[in-house]
């Protein structure tokens, strides 16, 4: 008698994740993200929008899924995600942050607190939200900080709720308005991966320049100093 072999779960790969836990498994991949600093590499973005694509009627995925639930599922993981985080930082985040080996990790946690001190506290948390690895580190980095837990929880609700609901959205549309849309998964996937990039990398490269304006300006300031 043949019995069916489970096949391994793939926590990168959103298909696999979606084909295995549902809607469950958004919620949990969700919170691991955004709360817990080992989540960082968990695909977030690219899991929202394929839960979107798979909820559309006539999708032949992994999986089917129901459009109210993945959107619960998403809104709760990421929600109580990010809260966890930020009680995590209050006791003791900056000595988990120095513990740890990962370089992106240790990147993400500088790009998180330049976010804060540059936007303030409400745009900061809203945008960190759409930005892979810096999303994770900076619920813990906001409690490190102090910053007023009221104030978080309202940001972090709003920017949640927009960063979740869009997404998973935004894949519905999309795989209700294109015919045989599954036939292009993969390459959609890829494409949702490569824009939840560019903020990134729109920030190191604007960093990267930063330094450069100060060091021009340092001769003409020195010719207007008194002598």
């Amino acid at each position: 008698m043949l019995t069916a072999t489970p096949q391994a779960v793939n926590v990168l790969d959103a298909g696999s994740l979606l084909s295995a836990f549902g809607a469950l498994g958004i919620a949990v991949v969700l919170f691991a993200e955004t709360g817990l600093l080992i989540g960082f590499f968990l695909p977030g973005d690219s899991l929202l929008f394929t839960a979107g694509l798979l909820c559309v009627p006539g999708v032949h995925g992994a999986v089917h899924l129901s459009l109210p639930q993945v959107l619960i599922a998403a809104v709760v993981g990421a929600l109580l995600g990010a809260q966890a985080g930020y009680w995590i930082g209050r006791r003791g985040g900056r000595a988990l942050l120095a513990r740890s080996r990962s370089r992106k990790l240790q990147e993400g946690a500088a790009r998180a607190e330049e976010l804060l001190e540059r936007y303030g506290h409400a745009k900061a948390i809203v945008l960190a939200r759409f930005v892979p690895v810096v999303r994770t580190v900076l619920n813990p980095m906001a409690g490190a900080l102090n910053v007023p837990a009221r104030v978080f929880t309202l940001w972090q609700i709003v920017g949640g709720t927009i960063w979740t609901v869009g997404l998973v959205l935004g894949g519905y549309a999309l795989g209700s308005s294109v015919p045989n849309v599954d036939r292009y998964l993969l390459p959609m996937v890829a494409v949702i991966v490569v824009i939840s990039l560019l903020p990134l990398a729109i920030e190191v490269i604007r960093s990267r320049r930063a330094p450069a304006a100060p060091a021009s300006e340092a001769p003409e300031a020195s010719e207007k100093a008194p002598r």
